[in-house]
């Protein structure tokens, strides 16, 4: 491997790295996978659970009916929630998926049609990056001599599109219910073991533990204060679950 390869990467992206290894030409680690998918829809998939189940069961449990309505009305939450997720991800990924695969035809078609000027169109990149126009048209020659790394360079440096992490609909799918249904989960285990003021506080108490065990998991991938991403975590599970035990306890009270 040259000297040039070594400094711009595998794909040649001046200040950016193509290496699989999840580390950037300066050694700095990277979450690689943060756009495919999967860790995207975990991440969203146990946070909506945890808020939407809490907010739900409070909010039955607020018109004080018997426990086996709010231990059902959490399943259903639980159940719907997930599939409804994983529904949403899976039609969404596909569509993304679809959408970069028709840029990366058309990048490829570009490439076969006009050369040249798909050449010209990388020397000015690299130009405008700051490299010399005789390394940029080095550089372009070189990253341009094998069509699939040609399509990949140019798909990154003119699209910023990643060819190899287009994203799993499946993987996202899967992992959106997974965790839906772990944070939908949490706030009804009281109710499947007894009911009343004990199970209404129990989950409460485990409601809000868990958002801000979320809270805090998100900071630190994120790289933000975990105590402010916990607290805001909590913040809102608190307001939703205000909310809905309010509208719940009115409505209650009104039949």
């Amino acid at each position: 491997m040259d000297a040039t390869r070594l400094r711009f990467g595998r794909f040649g992206q001046f200040g950016r790295s193509g290496s699989r290894s999840g580390y950037n030409a300066h050694g700095e680690p990277h979450h690689r996978n943060i756009t495919s998918g999967g860790a995207r829809a975990a991440v969203f998939g146990i946070s909506d659970g945890l808020v939407t189940n809490v907010s739900l069961i409070l909010g039955v449990a607020g018109a004080h009916p018997g426990g086996g309505i709010v231990r059902l009305s959490g399943l259903a939450g639980l159940v719907a929630g997930a599939f409804s997720m994983a529904a949403g991800e899976l039609v969404s990924m596909q569509a993304q998926r679809e959408l970069l695969q028709r840029e990366l035809q058309i990048e490829r078609e570009a490439l076969e049609r006009s050369p040249a000027a798909e050449r010209g169109e990388l020397v000015a990149i690299y130009e405008r990056r700051g490299l010399t126009p005789a390394f940029a048209r080095q550089l372009a020659e070189m990253m341009m001599r094998d069509p699939q790394t040609a399509l990949e360079t140019h798909a990154r440096e003119e699209l910023g599109i990643d060819p190899t992490s287009l994203g799993s609909p499946i993987t996202a799918a899967l992992s959106s219910f997974a965790t839906f249904a772990v944070g939908a989960l949490l706030p009804l285990i009281p109710w499947l073991i007894t009911h009343g003021n004990g199970a209404l506080v129990a989950s409460i108490v485990i409601g809000g533990a868990a958002a801000i065990g979320v809270g805090a998991l998100l900071s630190a991938i994120t790289g933000r204060s975990i105590v402010k991403g916990a607290a805001r975590q909590l913040l809102v599970a608190a307001a939703a679950a205000a909310v809905t035990y309010g509208i719940g306890r009115a409505v209650g009270a009104s039949g």
